[in-house]
């Protein structure tokens, strides 16, 4: 069963994409691999480009390279990129692909600079030579911001910067991205684009090394605690579908020239609910009635923020766009989804179930 045979009404209008030539990159990764599956099911034709998936993730479990294009490739290199975004001739591009883990940032700076500032690059320069996209959204994060650990939300227009190498990259793209829009993109009155700053996902299918939940089911299927290092750090959690709407919702009003050209956006909770480390993880493994964990925070591998908030009064009074999950609810999918897995059911048919029950109108 698909999305659009649930006939529930959406928080956002997926039949708009029905028809529509998508691009994304990054599609194999946690968030690009849920955003393809959604714009699939609504109908759009949607091309792939990124590195090959993991064994272990989403794109393999949901088959997804047979119900779209995919193209396996590196956004730092220029001429495959292009010619991949040329061929397709896309309506709309997602910008999904980048070195995602502060972790990894510290251990191959390099790499992160590369994918995160070059990769990004290729992809707006591909973009400007691309005449049929009308609609562009350029995803970064809210690690973007210069962060002084205010206990109220960062505003678009507060300042860039990074004291570890992957938000200084992703406060780069921004800094690039704008000049791409300023320097190319304006006067071409046919293509409308935007940035979108969200972090700190959870959702099923997320394997990735470093991060929370995943490290919680490594732990969980090994049958050992969980070592936590930072237990009293505070994150604005919200679940993948949360920011994905927004980009979404941001894609439709680009290309409908009805919100601000060229500017940046926030996707995060409505409310910041002040959940830490050790709360979450205590929180999922009581969902999942399984798990243990070791808290140590006197361990201290790298530099990491203990507070960040963003401020989304634009994206609520603008695109009509809010957060819809609390932080319990989504620790609670996100349980449901594992267990899931856990016990052999069909990935396929839970995601596009969590799919519907988000998309479909049902607030909590």
């Amino acid at each position: 069963m698909t999305i659009n045979q649930l006939n529930l009404q959406p928080n956002v209008d997926l039949s708009f994409f029905r028809g529509k030539k998508v691009f994304i990159t990054g599609h194999t990764g946690f968030k690009g691999s849920w955003l393809s599956l959604i714009l699939s099911d609504a109908g759009a034709l949607v091309a792939g480009f990124a590195l090959p998936p993991n064994t272990l993730s989403l794109f393999n479990l949901i088959s997804l390279g047979e119900l779209i294009t995919s193209e396996f490739g590196d956004v730092r290199d220029n001429n495959h990129l292009s010619r991949a975004i040329s061929q397709f001739q896309p309506d709309i591009v997602f910008h999904l692909a980048a070195q995602a883990l502060v972790g990894d940032s510290y251990a191959d700076p390099v790499a992160t600079f590369e994918t995160n500032i070059l990769g990004s690059v290729n992809l707006l320069d591909a973009v400007r030579k691309t005449n049929s996209v009308k609609s562009l959204v350029f995803i970064t994060s809210d690690k973007c911001y210069e962060n002084n650990e205010w206990t109220w939300g960062y505003r678009e227009n507060d300042r860039l910067g990074g004291s570890d190498p992957y938000s200084a990259s992703k406060a780069s793209a921004e800094l690039i991205f704008s000049s791409f829009c300023k320097s190319f993109f304006k006067p071409n009155k046919n293509l409308w684009a935007a940035s979108a700053r969200a972090g700190n996902v959870i959702g099923g299918g997320d394997w990735s090394q470093g991060r929370l939940i995943p490290d919680c089911m490594r732990s969980i299927e090994r049958k050992a605690p969980v070592k936590i290092r930072a237990p009293k750090s505070t994150r604005p959690w919200q679940h993948v579908f949360e920011p994905l709407s927004g980009y979404l919702k941001l894609a439709i009003g680009l290309f409908n020239q009805q919100i601000e050209n060229y500017g940046a956006w926030n996707f995060g909770p409505s409310r910041f609910e002040g959940l830490n480390v050790e709360e979450v993880v205590n929180l999922f493994h009581g969902k999942m009635r399984l798990g243990s964990a070791s808290f140590n925070s006197n361990e201290t591998v790298f530099h990491e923020a203990g507070l960040l908030q963003l401020n989304c009064d634009k994206a609520y009074n603008e695109l009509a766009w809010s957060s819809r999950w609390s932080t319990e609810k989504a620790v609670a999918e996100t349980a449901v989804w594992f267990k899931s897995y856990l016990e052999d059911q069909s990935i396929i048919d839970i995601s596009r179930k969590q799919i519907g029950e988000y998309f479909g109108g049902s607030n909590y």
